[in-house]
């Protein structure tokens, strides 16, 4: 099963000031990453191509890494996610974008994990993800992201069953 799961927002600041956030991934100062709501992006290492690491479950290595303006990751697991997800920015017309892409094949039981459950977790933790770049940024954020139903009934079933 392809995926390709594409996610962006704009934001009317400099292309410089946005990525800055990109290079903030997984450290002290993660301004990116929604590390209060969901488990923090850990590497083994600073962001450098062969950095390993990941959130949770999901694991990857760093692929390709143009500082301020792309970060490319591959997916070591879980089994089943063969591609890259990313972070990158744009200029378009005097905004700059941010944007975050999945580009996998799903193979084996991926092809009912990620419909059935990663795929919604995935998208309110990109979501959670741009508004704490909008308030990094210094942005009024006048309507955070909603979790659906679904992903707190998805959330409220994993934390049981880590206990």
């Amino acid at each position: 099963m392809h995926v390709r799961n594409v996610h962006e927002r704009k934001f009317p600041l400099p292309l410089v000031t946005v990525g800055a956030l990109i290079d903030s991934l997984a450290s002290r100062d993660d301004r990116l990453w929604p590390r209060g709501k969901w488990p923090p992006m850990r590497f083994d290492r600073p962001l450098v191509v062969g950095a390993v690491g990941g959130h949770g479950p999901i694991r990857y290595s760093v692929e390709e890494y143009r500082p301020g303006q792309s970060i490319l990751f591959r997916f070591l697991a879980p089994r089943g996610f063969n591609g890259t997800h990313c972070f990158e920015v744009e200029d378009r017309q005097g905004k700059t974008v941010l944007r975050h892409i999945i580009e996998m094949r799903a193979t084996g039981l991926a092809r009912l994990s990620w419909p059935l459950a990663i795929r919604s977790l995935h998208n309110a933790a990109i979501e959670d993800c741009f508004d704490r770049a909008t308030v990094s940024l210094g942005i009024d954020l006048p309507h955070p992201a909603h979790w659906s139903i679904y992903v707190r009934l998805l959330r409220a079933a994993r934390q049981m069953l880590t206990r």
